[in-house]
């Protein structure tokens, strides 16, 4: 349950929404933009907060799935866009910077629309997210983007507490990060290898694995899941293998380490030993 800090905080979020009036929700279906959509509908009603999905080949078919059933349960004013980040040279070579151009292409689809509204683009940005490497947010930041529950002091355990107790079925959602977070720097972003990925990862979930990350090396598949669930994963080594074959890959190693979020980002220094394997 969410503490009285928390309470007050959330209190906070709803003045900085008040003070902005009419905003764009850059709705992804995560815990975070999850709660910054709900509190913006609640407080400035659906027709002052729009809610956009950027659509593109690095979002995962079922996370636009659950957006939408979002959207639906809770009256959202919402409605997907599409991204080009795909026809970007920048964006397709995947270098250190490859966050800063999706977020700029993100920008470009909802800048216009938040000027036809008068309204202020915002994020679902907390404030554990400031201390990590995400040239995203400066993308964001220099075309006007602002971040509600940053402006409200909320880290992620203040998002999920609260969520909870308001009821949200987000609270406990796992992390989540577009499909080229599964491919290391330098090598190119394509809809051929999202879609690998993406296929990959589906026969995973249908196997009943919930945290997965199948990470692209060529024609090698390093699967990342909960540390709890690799026992299961050894047993039914033969449906996993099979699952992920099936989307294009040649061999499938189980990484010991379980999942880490962000562990290909080359700035992170949370994970500086190399993943330990398992052949499958």
């Amino acid at each position: 349950m969410a503490d009285e800090a928390d309470r007050r905080k959330l209190d906070r979020l709803e003045e900085v929404l008040r003070e902005l009036r009419t905003v764009v929700v850059a709705f992804s279906g995560g815990a975070d933009s999850a709660l910054l959509a709900w509190v913006a509908s609640k407080v400035l009603g659906r027709e002052n907060a729009l809610c956009l999905t950027a659509v593109s080949a690095s979002l995962a078919s079922w996370e636009l799935e659950d957006v939408r059933r979002l959207a639906d349960d809770w009256d959202l004013a919402w409605r997907p866009v599409e991204t080009g980040e795909l026809s970007d040279p920048q964006y397709v070579a995947n270098g250190p910077d490859r966050c800063f151009h999706c977020k700029s292409h993100l920008m470009e689809a909802l800048v216009p629309v938040a000027r036809q509204q008068g309204a202020v683009v915002v994020l679902g940005v907390n404030t554990d997210d400031l201390k990590e490497h995400r040239p995203g947010q400066d993308a964001a930041k220099l075309q006007g983007a602002r971040f509600p529950l940053v402006d409200a002091g909320l880290d992620k355990a203040a998002v999920r507490s609260l969520s909870s107790e308001i009821g949200l079925r987000t609270w406990d959602k796992p992390a989540a990060a577009c499909l080229a977070s599964r491919i290391p720097a330098g090598t190119a972003v394509t809809s051929e290898t999202l879609s690998r990925v993406s296929r990959a990862e589906a026969g995973l979930r249908q196997l009943g694995f919930a945290q997965v990350r199948v990470r692209h090396y060529g024609d090698v598949a390093r699967v990342e899941l909960d540390t709890g669930a690799l026992g299961r994963a050894l047993e039914m080594r033969s449906d996993v293998v099979a699952a992920v074959k099936r989307a294009g890959y040649r061999w499938v190693t189980l990484d010991l380490e379980g999942f880490r979020s962000g562990n290909l980002d080359p700035f992170n220094s949370r994970h500086p030993r190399p993943p330990a394997h398992r052949a499958l």
